[in-house]
């Protein structure tokens, strides 16, 4: 397989990342369109899900998100769910422009964070030919406040007011940790496991990830609800990848949403918790991926071989 750095315009804001071409493809190809999930940058195992797509033939197309990594944007590090989702289809309009790719069959993959933004695109935009969503968030609402003891809402509140009003003042945007070591302690992602992860990952090999993000982040977290797009996803193929012990996404959220969607659908349910589909389950969130957009984006005869 062959990777190149790619830069494209995104209404105006740089979005940087890779581009790899499917091994043994002739001509136009089938394409998967990826970003990663909350705060985090595309050398945090992209790479590998990128590359596991490419040795069945499909190209992927993978990218920081606007204010992370390499792309550009301001304020940094700053999410904004629904800039993240017009960026993904800014990514599949710029894809199209690719001589490597087949504009008639393109896929969305997304994880954790990301996996909500491929199941509202994958609904509203009908470029989209396939999607997996993996270890989704489905529900900012229901997520905070599993996430949350209830006794510390209000007080999440009176800091987002604040901030609000502290930006409209001009001043800087308030910054919060994604993780902490304390799970009791102010943080996006307070889980044990997400502090694991993001830690030993960021010093392993992504040394551009920073452990902030703006508290307006986690706000519009809050706020954004991708479970209502999924009874418009079909007829568009959807492939739903929860894990069987995640507490940071938790499963039963995303099993009960999975039951809105229409056919075609496929549940599978990987092992381990929400960050194990990286590293230690990769395999088992990666090949059913490859399988699904294989099957509904091209047919796969082995290594290299696709066939239109």
């Amino acid at each position: 397989m062959a990777r190149r750095d790619i830069e494209f315009n995104a209404e105006g804001v740089t979005l940087r990342g890779w581009f790899y071409t499917g091994d043994g493809a002739q001509g136009a190809a089938p394409t998967v369109v990826m970003a990663h999930g909350f705060s985090a940058v595309k050398e945090m195992y992209l790479d590998d899900y990128a590359e596991a797509f490419a040795a069945a033939g499909l190209n992927a197309l993978v990218y920081d998100n606007r204010g992370f990594g390499t792309s550009d944007g301001e304020p940094r590090q700053e999410i904004d769910p629904w800039a993240q989702v017009r960026d993904y289809r800014h990514a599949i309009t710029y894809a199209t422009t690719l001589p490597e790719v087949d504009v008639d069959r393109i896929g969305v993959w997304g994880t954790s964070y990301s996996g909500g933004h491929a199941l509202v695109v994958a609904a509203i935009d009908r470029r989209v030919r396939a999607v997996v969503s993996q270890v989704p968030l489905v529900s900012g609402h229901d997520n905070f406040r599993a996430l949350v003891r209830a006794d510390f809402i209000d007080g999440f509140r009176a800091q987002f007011d604040a901030d609000r009003l502290a930006r409209f003042r001009g001043e800087p945007p308030a910054m919060v940790p994604v993780v902490d070591k304390d799970p009791l302690a102010p943080s996006a992602l307070p889980t044990p496991d997400s502090y694991t992860w993001f830690t030993e990952t960021h010093e392993k090999r992504a040394p551009s990830w920073r452990n902030e993000v703006t508290l307006r982040s986690v706000e519009m977290f809050t706020e954004y609800e991708p479970v209502a797009y999924l009874p418009y996803i079909s007829p568009t193929p959807l492939l739903l990848l929860p894990a069987q012990n995640d507490v940071l996404t938790p499963t039963g959220l995303a099993v009960a949403a999975y039951e809105k969607a229409r056919e075609p659908k496929k549940l599978q349910i990987l092992p381990g918790g929400h960050f194990d589909a990286y590293v230690t389950g990769f395999e088992s969130s990666s090949l059913p991926a490859r399988d699904w957009f294989v099957e509904h984006l091209a047919r796969w005869e082995g290594p290299g071989q696709l066939r239109p």
